[in-house]
């Protein structure tokens, strides 16, 4: 297929560090454009990448005729006004999870996307890895018996204060950031929504920001995922998956490295010894561009559409409400 012309909307560091050079090195990917609003910020990121076009505001990106695709790695509380802006330019749009910062901002994007006709997605890289695709598969086919339970941990230590992480009004704090991922994965290998969950948080004196956020997402037949989520504690990452006849492990769930093997750890009911299984290595960010583009071109569904997004959202909304209120909260509906 013939490449697709991509820009990036701003030189944040997951995109210039990660997403930029992995979709770089993918078969479906032309990085062609970037932009911020600071222009001598963007020249250099265009030089230190081989990206040939650098603007010195969105606007002008977006003017790009040229391009066909954006991907919007903009800070939280600018996801959907630069992904309407970008859609009614005729862009298609991969957006950086979280998608919004509430669900009715997500489906404003649905509207959007309904209205100019182009593709739209979140970012979630993580579905589109075989160690997720490899473990929803045993789970699917029964590898475990019943999946009963989903548990993960998450955290990372950062206190500066300049880091968008720490800003309420930007959409920062920890359920946001990375409490997102262990709740869209329970819904993708538990294949449906949870119909109430339980929150609590504690927030940063300082930031206001959730600093810890933990939850129990309550399925059908009293199934539950249950993750706790830190910004200011040690670094680690685990998922488990537990069944009535075995268990699934995923050793590094959300930062697969592109430059080692992944592994899974598949345990039996009586077995103390769990089978491992081995990923080749791969690139997360570089499939999912590429799995985007694929979708432009009319090759497959978008991986992760606005509706699984508004979803996600309505699950993040019920946690802070469930963490307000002290009692079990329903995910609001599409």
């Amino acid at each position: 297929m013939k490449k697709v012309k991509w820009g990036v909307l701003g030189a944040a560091s997951i995109a210039v560090r990660k997403v930029i050079p992995a979709m770089q090195r993918g078969a479906c990917c032309e990085i062609t454009a970037i932009a911020s609003r600071d222009k001598k910020k963007a020249e250099e990121a265009a030089g230190r990448l081989g990206i040939s076009k650098a603007y010195g505001s969105y606007e002008e990106l977006l003017r790009d005729g040229e391009l066909e695709a954006i991907y919007n790695p903009l800070p939280n509380h600018l996801h959907v006004p630069w992904s309407i802006k970008a859609a009614e330019a005729g862009k298609h749009v991969l957006c950086e999870k979280p998608i919004s910062v509430n669900v009715a901002g997500a489906k404003m994007l649905l509207a959007t996307r309904e209205r100019t006709g182009v593709k739209m997605g979140e970012a979630f890289m993580v579905k589109t890895h075989p160690q997720w695709l490899r473990t929803r598969e045993i789970i699917h086919s029964g590898g475990i018996g019943e999946l009963r339970l989903a548990q993960c941990a998450f955290s990372y230590s950062n206190r500066n204060p300049l880091n968008v992480r720490h800003r309420v009004e930007w959409g920062g704090g920890g359920l946001l950031d990375i409490g997102c991922y262990p709740i869209t994965i329970s819904r993708f290998v538990f294949a449906e929504e949870p119909v109430r969950v339980l929150g609590a948080l504690e927030r940063d004196p300082e930031f206001g920001t959730d600093r810890l956020a933990s939850a129990i997402l309550e399925f059908s037949s009293g199934r539950q995922s249950v993750f706790s989520c830190g910004t200011q504690t040690a670094f680690y990452q685990r998922m488990h998956f537990l069944g009535t006849s075995g268990r699934v492990e995923v050793e590094i769930p959300w930062n697969a490295p592109n430059d080692q093997p992944c592994r899974i750890f598949i345990g039996e009911a009586t077995s103390g010894e769990p089978r491992v299984e081995e990923f080749p290595v791969v690139d997360q960010y570089t499939i999912q561009g590429d799995e985007f583009s694929r979708a432009i071109r009319g090759e497959r569904e978008v991986p992760v559409p606005i509706e699984d997004a508004i979803g996600n959202m309505a699950v993040i909304d019920a946690v802070f409400r469930a963490a307000e209120s002290g009692r079990w909260e329903k995910p609001e509906t599409i």
